[in-house]
């Protein structure tokens, strides 16, 4: 006889906005179930955002290391170049991925959440059966939170296996490839490739469009194409990728140029990052009347399906797919189910990309506020005039931080910034915009001295047409 099991909330998907979910409804008293088939934390913790991060930052390191071998910089020098275990590397993230990892399973059982690991298929919208290892598991709930992500885009002609693999292989290597072909220069394919050059590999990008990272103007990702001129990574734009062929015992990428000439790469590896779709398929999608808007899950502004009671969040309802909106949207779908009166309106949500240098936008560009015609005023600051980009011998990569404003009033539209740790600057820009802040605002702050964030300050000044440093 199956077993079963009934609950107020059932969440599927133990990503960062499944989990989050799960233990915000805990936090509230709610009867939570939560289904995960692999590892809680999801893609980003697992395959993803934690992981890349943590080999960007022992490439960064290895390189670094290696430059003061060849010779002396900051009056520092090496006797001998650094040796890179990549293998090692691999141990290291590995166990900063098990840390949090463990984390997150500390977090639910505190919340009261039961976490049943097993693959969940739905009989309808409110019923599902789990597959365990302990056999099969029927759960009917009250209220259904979908939170199952998304999975590898596929392209047509190149399946993926043996040397050509996705960003999850890539982030498992046990050694540096001499020679890899990366198909898409989004931020998954700069944030590894760039990586891999650290590290030695030669690379090269063939992407589709007319430029890498699409999302950002020419303006902003010109220092990126700089790192990747001065590093010899070849990039081939307006290419597609038709099939790769053995050659010798290596993959040979075979992709048409822009002018319908046929080129043909041969590499160790051929890496796929070529972006991601919601993950709609095996878990029962079809036994639900649930509508949908292209490949995604559709729902309202409180993240509502078309069936009573059932929400989805996260990836699985479409772009952007960012782990921090996939936790916004659970966090608020739990409060409403506990009788809160909430909705998903954010006023822009920050996007990060971990290239060489970093890059980060939140909010409309002036060419966006352009487009929606909105008069604007631009306010542009370089790190070369920063003093703690200088002392942290950065500054010299053609980084800025841009403010941009509407003309009549100054209320800040977007902010966007490249350049050395730049990251870090996302949440306030996001805080500035969701707040309504104006260039005064921002201006008017304090900002702590010596720190990359005055540029923030200098920035809005130069909107305003007073910059100090500038």
């Amino acid at each position: 006889m199956m077993d079963s099991l009934s609950c107020k909330v059932l969440v599927v998907g133990g990503g960062p906005g499944g989990y989050v979910a799960a233990i915000r409804a805990g936090q509230l008293g709610l009867d939570t179930v939560l289904v995960e088939a692999d590892r809680l934390g999801g893609t980003c913790l697992n395959r993803g955002c934690i992981p890349s991060k943590a080999l960007i930052h022992g490439a960064s390191m290895y390189q670094e290391m290696l430059s003061h071998s060849e010779r002396e910089s900051l009056g520092i020098s090496l006797p001998a170049a650094p040796v890179l275990n990549l293998g090692g590397m691999v141990e290291w993230k590995d166990a900063v991925v098990d840390k949090l990892n463990r984390g997150v399973a500390a977090l639910l059982k505190k919340a009261g959440v039961k976490v049943v690991h097993g693959w969940a298929r739905f009989s309808d919208g409110k019923n599902c059966e789990v597959e365990c290892e302990q056999g099969s598991l029927h759960i009917s709930a009250e209220h259904v939170v979908l939170a199952n992500g998304s999975t590898v885009s596929p392209l047509p002609g190149i399946p993926l296996g043996g040397d050509v693999i996705s960003s999850s292989e890539a982030l498992n290597l046990q050694a540096v490839p001499d020679e890899t072909v990366i198909i898409g220069a989004g931020y998954i394919g700069l944030e590894l490739g760039i990586a891999l050059r650290k590290m030695g590999a030669k690379v090269t990008f063939i992407e589709g469009l007319e430029r890498i990272l699409p999302l950002f103007d020419p303006e902003m990702t010109q220092p990126i194409e700089n790192w990747l001129k001065r590093h010899e990574v070849e990039v081939i734009c307006r290419a597609r990728a038709e099939r790769v062929e053995t050659q010798g015992g290596k993959p040979e990428l075979v992709y048409t140029d822009e002018h319908g000439k046929q080129g043909r790469i041969k590499a160790d590896k051929v890496l796929m990052t070529v972006g991601r779709r919601p993950n709609t398929a095996g878990w029962g999608l079809e036994n639900m009347c649930i509508d949908m808007q292209g490949a995604a899950v559709k729902v309202d502004s409180q993240c509502r399906t078309s069936m009573k009671n059932v929400w989805a969040i996260g990836d699985l309802v479409g772009e952007p797919m960012l782990a921090h909106k996939a936790s916004a949207q659970a966090e608020m779908v739990a409060e409403i189910i506990a009788g809160k009166r909430r909705e998903f309106d954010p006023k822009a949500i920050p996007a990060v990309c971990f290239t060489e240098p970093e890059i980060i936008g939140v909010g409309l560009s002036p060419a966006e506020a352009a487009n929606q015609g909105i008069e604007t005023v631009v306010g542009k600051f370089p790190f070369a005039a920063i003093g703690r980009a200088l002392a942290m011998n950065s500054g010299t990569d053609g980084g800025f931080v841009r403010v941009t404003a509407r003309a009549d009033n100054h209320l800040v539209l977007g902010m966007h910034a490249v350049g050395t740790h730049v990251a870090e600057l996302s949440n306030q820009f996001a805080l500035a915009l969701e707040m309504g802040a104006c260039l005064e605002d921002i201006a008017g702050t304090i900002h702590v001295h010596p720190t990359l964030g005055e540029a923030t300050m200098e920035a809005a000044l130069a909107g305003l047409g007073k910059a100090i440093h500038g």
